[in-house]
């Protein structure tokens, strides 16, 4: 398990009380009209405009092949856009593309390691690559935090996935980055580690640290984010605060389980909208949790005059997975 977060977020934290202040909406990615072709004719990206606020943690939702890993991998510069641009705290990833670099941490979604380094080279290594100083109080320190310490003479081949996981996330975290992307972080890793990888993202955001995550994960994103952007097929669908969305487009449903199997809604009900599912035992009646009436009262008046008699009740609301499933559905 994560030893700690305190060691994350005390360090600077008052600092980060200033710049949750003064920085609120203040712009540290901006994207934009971003395009990426590949011969003959296919848009893995198609004019994509995006800021990300400093701070937040922004989860970037979508189906394989959307184009998730490819915005990504252009953002920091593993990949050139076709057309369109993309600013890291103002200055522009192709023409200052070291200094841009600098400031940002990738988690790769493939297990990509030095086989035959040992854990504490090769998390050394990569600080160096961005030209930091040595510290070994520093690499020390994250090793800790994500429990590597013991491991840390050990060989990258001798590891585990999750262990392998985890220097990944150490490697990115050498060179202390502002901004940390999270690609599929915790694809076919277990409970633990999500839970232990999780605390490790919520203390960095205490020091100021902003996240971008892609996940399959749908409740990680609604647990974790502050907004949330879907894509599918190249475009950018949706971007809203999560909270917002879940207001905007979470709907709550009325599930009654029938006495008696049901062929058809009859006509009378045909406002309410009424949905027969299990082989018409059930009937599902969808409804405004913020309207001024919810038509429940009428709707039970209804089903008795018309005797449907119901044995159970039961109320959930949308998820987000619900949520991403439908927008995505639309695009399709």
């Amino acid at each position: 398990m994560v030893k700690t977060t305190d060691e994350f977020a005390t360090q600077g934290q008052e600092g980060f009380s200033w710049m949750q202040k003064n920085n609120t909406n203040r712009s540290v990615i901006q994207i934009e009209n971003l395009s990426k072709s590949y011969p003959p004719d296919f848009k893995a990206l198609n004019k994509i405009n995006l800021e990300i606020r400093h701070g937040e943690i922004f989860a970037l939702l979508g189906p394989n092949g959307a184009g998730k890993t490819t915005l990504i991998s252009i953002i920091c510069g593993i990949s050139n856009p076709t057309s369109g641009r993309v600013l890291v705290n103002g200055k522009n990833i192709i023409s200052d593309f070291r200094a841009t670099r600098a400031i940002i941490g990738l988690v790769p979604q493939e297990l990509t390691t030095d086989a035959f380094e040992t854990v504490w080279d090769t998390v050394s290594f990569t600080r160096g690559l961005f030209g930091k100083h040595r510290k070994p109080a520093h690499i020390e320190k994250i090793l800790k935090q994500l429990t590597l310490w013991d491991k840390k003479d050990d060989k990258i081949m001798t590891l585990s996935g999750g262990m392998k996981r985890r220097v990944l996330i150490a490697k990115a975290l050498s060179h202390e980055p502002d901004i940390l992307f999270l690609d599929e972080p915790t694809a076919g890793v277990d409970v633990e580690l999500r839970k232990d990888m999780w605390e490790i993202v919520r203390g960095l955001q205490k020091t100021g640290v902003t996240i971008i995550l892609t996940t399959h994960y749908i409740d990680e994103a609604e647990e974790m984010a502050d907004r949330i952007g879907i894509i599918n097929k190249g475009e950018l669908i949706l971007v809203e605060e999560k909270t917002t969305l879940m207001k905007k487009l979470g709907k709550k449903q009325l599930t009654l389980e029938l006495q008696k199997t049901l062929k058809k809604v009859p006509k009378g009900l045909k406002q309410y909208e009424l949905e027969l599912v299990s082989d018409g035992n059930c009937l599902i009646y969808t409804y405004d949790t913020k309207a001024k009436h919810t038509g429940i009262t009428a709707l039970l008046s209804k089903l008795s005059e018309a005797d449907i008699k119901f044995k159970d009740l039961n109320t959930s609301k949308s998820s987000l997975e619900d949520i991403f499933v439908n927008l995505v559905k639309e695009t399709t």
